[in-house]
């Protein structure tokens, strides 16, 4: 009986002592839950406690101005009212939504997109439900401000630009950061409903104009409707940027282009400041800082003239009759031709079995170098360019900055130079004879931009420099001190004697003045113009129906290319003007450049 009492004994021993080692166990961790929670974790948990009742909000700085040369403001900001709404706050946030339908008459699913949008962010971040209210709507969310937990009328600064279109391409846009851009450390400093730049100045120079962001603590109640302001700390505007723009000028560019599909560059051939550049057909950029709804943005990027391109930067199209400047320049400076070499134009050259046709079907006879020019004969160049061959022509094109960005930057593209290497990698067919006679006149496999032919007649204009295009003038912080100043900036310089280049700015003379030049309907009276007519084919057609250009669908009408520069002898200015499938360069492009040149005149003196 003693021994079944003492073993029952040391069982409730052993039953206790477990007992006692789990309840101290237990202990044990309950302590180091509460230290871990308590010290570790202590600072977050009190600052998510204080965030119940205290709240930071961001001051959103505003972008620095955009002005053109004179200082005349082209893209500003103005306060934009938002609304937003913080969901732990709004507590039941689809009532909320159908109150705010309501009110504001706007269908539940344009905020519950929005919603959608915002999905996984914390609950007590804002949500951005609609932009720019007008002053109605504000008023009426202010009256039914206490039936509206959650929700704020926030007031930020919105870009605006102030000539609608004027000048897009350059300007740019505003767009919506994305989520993938807000985990780049780039963009460590913005917050989801941040605009961006998208293209252009806007986003060429983000960190230039974006300035440094303020905000400020304060008491909420509740529902999280603020109590009163503990600290605030001021936001700083961005850095101002001045434009080589002159207004006046892009102004009478895009009025000249208003209507057709091409583009047009002016710029000062002594120093590649660009006075003005426009793409048509153009966008308005307040559109998308408004907030573009999908409907409008499929509009846009299924419009088949491409409006949101560039085509002065990153149109890339065979250079026509303009490219014969480098195959006489090329010619002359290799001994292959001088000024007096001629030769028999039929209206066209045999090579082979192939008759490779001039523009002019009964030809144009006995063609000297500068009648060669004048009048654009083709058969000229088909023999010169034979002479020369394709690894001089392509090595003369870099010289002229073919083929290469020129540097203005704003994704600008670099065109093509074909080159038998080229052709061996990319088609594993040997280069042709015939190709290098079409390459001559500027067809075939090379592609151009407006900007780099541009670039190439005014180092022909100015006496052989090749400068960077530029479309900065200054940039000044907001208290007008400036930052940086850009001063012209050499490329490159042609490899021609003086003596060649001013026989051919002489010939490019006689393009625009001479009764039979191809550029006649550029003639001003009193001002020496100077250039060259350019028609680029599209596709290859019958030689009978080659100047039959009304007969031929839109698509595959030639472009129409004229360049010009003047005064001849010491000019300030250079037009280009391409015209999308607008057939020939004299008989399009250059009414166009000679109103653009005469009224840009006016606006230098």
């Amino acid at each position: 009986m003693r021994i079944k009492e003492v073993n029952k004994k040391r069982k409730v021993e052993r039953k206790l002592f477990f007992y006692l080692v789990f309840v101290l166990f237990a202990f044990i961790i309950i302590v180091t839950w509460l230290w871990y929670l308590q010290i570790i974790q202590g600072n977050k948990f009190r600052d998510l406690s204080e965030n119940n009742r205290i709240r930071i909000r961001r001051i959103q700085s505003p972008r620095g101005l955009i002005l053109d040369r004179k200082g005349r403001i082209l893209v500003d900001n103005y306060p934009c009212f938002n609304l937003t709404i913080i969901p732990e706050d709004a507590k039941n946030v689809n009532e909320i939504i159908k109150k705010l339908s309501h009110l504001l008459n706007i269908k539940e699913e344009y905020f519950n997109e929005r919603l959608r949008l915002s999905k996984g962010n914390p609950s007590f971040k804002p949500i951005q439900l609609k932009t720019d209210l007008d002053q109605k709507e504000v008023a009426i969310l202010e009256t039914h401000n206490i039936d509206l937990p959650g929700v704020n009328v926030w007031i930020e600064p919105k870009r605006f630009f102030l000539y609608n279109n004027l000048a897009s391409h350059i300007l740019g846009y505003m767009g919506k950061i994305s989520k993938s851009q807000l985990k780049n450390n780039a963009y460590i400093k913005y917050n989801l409903t941040d605009l961006i730049g998208r293209c252009g100045i806007e986003k060429e120079f983000e960190s230039i104009l974006k300035g440094i962001d303020g905000g400020y603590q304060f008491e909420v109640d509740a529902t999280g409707r603020e109590l009163r302001i503990l600290s605030k700390k001021d936001p700083f505007p961005g850095n101002n940027i001045y434009l080589t723009l002159d207004l006046d000028i892009q102004l009478i560019l895009e009025k000249s282009l208003a209507g057709k599909i091409g583009c047009g560059i002016v710029m000062n051939p002594q120093n590649g400041n660009i006075l003005a550049l426009a793409s048509s057909p153009s966008f308005n950029p307040n559109i998308f800082s408004k907030g573009i709804s999908s409907k409008e943005w499929e509009k846009i990027i299924n419009n088949p003239y491409h409006p949101l391109e560039n085509k002065a930067l990153q149109g890339q199209y065979p250079p026509g009759s303009i490219y014969k400047i480098v195959t006489s320049l090329a010619c002359l400076e290799e001994g292959i031709i001088s000024f007096e070499t001629s030769f028999n134009c039929k209206g066209f050259y045999r090579l082979g079995r192939r008759k490779f046709r001039c523009w002019k079907r009964e030809g144009h006879g006995n063609t000297d170098l500068r009648k060669s020019l004048v009048e654009s004969c083709d058969v000229y160049y088909y023999q010169a360019g034979k002479m020369l061959g394709i690894d001089k022509l392509a090595e003369y094109s870099y010289f002229f900055g073919l083929g290469r960005t020129t540097g203005i930057s704003l994704d600008e593209k670099a065109g093509l130079v074909p080159t038998r290497s080229w052709k061996i990698k990319n088609f594993r067919q040997k280069w042709q004879e015939g190709e290098t006679l079409s390459l001559a006149i500027g067809q075939g496999f090379i592609l151009t931009t407006p900007i780099q032919i541009l670039n190439l007649m005014a180092s022909v204009s100015n006496g052989g420099i090749l400068y960077l295009p530029q479309i900065i003038q200054k940039i000044e912080t907001p208290d007008r001190d400036i930052r940086k100043t850009c001063s012209p900036k050499e490329i490159g310089r042609l490899p021609f004697t003086k003596e060649n280049i001013d026989f051919i700015k002489e010939a490019l003379w006689g393009v625009v003045n001479d009764p039979k030049g191809t550029g006649w309907r550029a003639k001003i009276f009193g001002l020496d113009v100077a250039g060259k007519t350019g028609t680029a084919q599209v596709i290859g057609i019958p030689q009978g129906n080659r100047n039959e250009v009304k007969e031929k669908p839109f698509k595959f009408r030639d472009h129409a290319w004229f360049c010009a520069f003047a005064p001849k002898d010491i000019p300030n200015i250079i037009v280009l003007i391409l015209i999308e499938h607008g057939g020939h360069g004299g008989s399009t492009a250059a009414p166009i450049a000679k109103e653009v040149i005469a009224g840009a005149q006016r606006s230098l003196m």
